[in-house]
């Protein structure tokens, strides 16, 4: 049986891992956000409501490597080769995510662990996440720290990228 994504993660610590987040999750209308080269930046002083924020928040309390909120798969990729985490954590819809997960696995040795969390409203605008469940993987075994082996793992309804035990 394969390992879910919060088993996977359990073995890798916070400090070793990434949280890459679409950003079509921000409320388009009222987000004081603003695109850079590195993705979206959230203002320090940002009391918006969003998904991005509580994510966000919550990953720099668990002291992760690092947050991207990117407009696309490319940027997302470039963070991944630039910040070389033992672990990603991607919330993003099904076809960003199965692009992704298959641009990691081409990477050189040792390749991250990939945890995906499909989008409970796509788009492209205004999306959803079930924030409880990003919130649980977020957190998943964030202060243990044993060894990963690259596998990729899907987490959710779909079988996005055939997880093999």
């Amino acid at each position: 049986m394969p390992e879910t994504g919060a088993e996977r993660l359990a073995g890798i610590p916070a400090e070793e891992r990434v949280l890459l987040l679409p950003h079509c999750l921000r409320p388009s209308q009222t987000c004081p956000g603003r695109p850079s080269r590195e993705g979206f930046r959230c203002p320090d002083d940002c009391q918006e409501d969003c998904p991005i924020r509580t994510l966000g928040t919550e990953a720099r309390r668990l002291r992760y490597k690092g947050v991207c909120v990117a407009p696309g798969g490319a940027l997302a990729l470039r963070y991944v080769q630039s910040t070389l985490p033992r672990a990603v954590v991607a919330i993003a819809c099904a076809k960003e995510l199965s692009e992704g997960a298959e641009a990691v696995g081409d990477l050189a040795e040792p390749r991250p662990v990939v945890v995906v969390l499909p989008l409970s409203r796509d788009g492209c605008v205004d999306t959803a996440v079930n924030l409880e469940d990003a919130l649980r993987l977020l957190r998943a075994g964030a202060d243990t720290c044993p060894t990963s082996n690259g596998r990729v793992t899907e987490v959710g309804a779909l079988d996005l990228l055939g997880a093999r035990p």
